[in-house]
């Protein structure tokens, strides 16, 4: 797996330090400026403790199956903004370095709020998952589709855990997918979304590209 977050701290230079501080204990294996600068800190084929208490397509312990990149912005709690063109393109290019060493299929790059959704929220909705989309990193459907159904159905299709609240795992997938409406209510627009996600996701489950992946879940 490929984890996405932001650092959710007021500067790149404090999250360093934090990410390097054996007593925080945690820890991720990129950190991403604003200003596009790439921070190596933990090798890619070491486990680094970024994920927490998560899940992902059935599986849990996902630090010890990811790898996690941490991308500078305030978050939520310090004055969240977008995210610079020159950081989202040292993003893209990064990922597309990683893709290309390790077998991760792009239903399975997503962000810290998809596996912890009753935790966290980055990347969250002002970060361009359907940009990164279309330079070959992670999953974004072509279009909505008109077919709804039961959402919990779909969430778990997708890969979420479904015994939470709906209304949790909803804001997750619109903070990912629908960026436009996070409020955690199924309307039109999110079922149409939802519908279209789990569609994608089966299909680069049958993709040739990715059958080979199959230890990859």
């Amino acid at each position: 797996m490929l984890i996405l977050h932001y650092t959710g701290m007021k500067t790149g230079a404090e999250a360093i330090a934090r990410l390097r501080d054996p007593a925080a204990r945690v820890s991720a294996h990129y950190v991403v400026e604003e200003d596009g600068a790439v921070f190596r800190l933990v090798p890619e084929e070491r486990r680094a403790w970024h994920a927490g208490v998560s899940s992902w397509r059935g599986h849990t312990l996902l630090n010890g199956r990811s790898i996690g990149i941490e991308i500078v912005n305030p978050g939520h709690e310090h004055g969240y903004r977008p995210f610079p063109a020159l950081q989202m393109a040292a993003v893209a290019d990064l990922c597309i370095e990683i893709l290309a060493r390790h077998p991760i299929p792009a239903r399975n790059v997503v962000g810290h709020s998809d596996v912890s959704p009753d935790r966290k929220e980055d990347p969250g909705e002002l970060f361009d998952w359907q940009g990164l989309a279309a330079n070959g990193v992670g999953l974004w459907p072509a279009a909505d589709t008109a077919a709804a159904g039961d959402p919990l159905v779909l969430l778990d299709a997708i890969g979420y855990r479904t015994d939470l609240a709906l209304p949790v795992l909803l804001r997750a997938f619109q903070r990912h997918w629908w960026p436009e409406r996070v409020d955690g209510i199924a309307d039109a627009g999110t079922l149409a979304r939802l519908a279209a996600v789990a569609e994608a996701t089966a299909g680069a489950a049958g993709d040739p590209r990715t059958a080979r992946r199959s230890g990859l879940h």
